[in-house]
């Protein structure tokens, strides 16, 4: 986690996407990278905001390198919905070495204005 938190991705994110990576996490158990879940009404919950405001956070945490969503969210066969499922890029997923694509991720910067 430390090499995580080092990188810029997490440095300049704000505190409501590295709350719900926190809550993502705590659902890895070591070996379940890559179906890892959590819907948007129950991390709302667990983070005690409103469901629209984590929406933003799961693609905030995607753009950023720290999650891949590994399968879209779907209705099952009794009509109820399931959520999407989710990998940690910073641990192992089907046998293949974690990518930390959260490493490669840099601020945008502003190009320098010419008066």
């Amino acid at each position: 986690m430390e090499y995580l938190q080092a990188s810029e991705a997490w440095a300049t994110m704000p505190p409501g996407p590295r709350a719900l990576y926190v809550e993502i996490k705590r659902r890895f158990t070591g070996t379940n990278n890559g179906n890892l879940y959590l819907s948007h009404r129950d991390a709302a919950k667990a983070l005690n905001v409103a469901r629209n405001t984590v929406a933003g956070w799961f693609r905030e945490l995607e753009a950023r390198g720290f999650i891949r969503k590994t399968g879209e969210h779907h209705l099952g066969p009794s009509g109820i919905g399931q959520a999407s499922t989710y990998a940690l890029e910073e641990e192992q997923c089907d046998g293949k070495p974690a990518t930390k694509a959260y490493m490669a991720w840099r601020a945008k910067t502003e190009a320098p204005r010419k008066n």
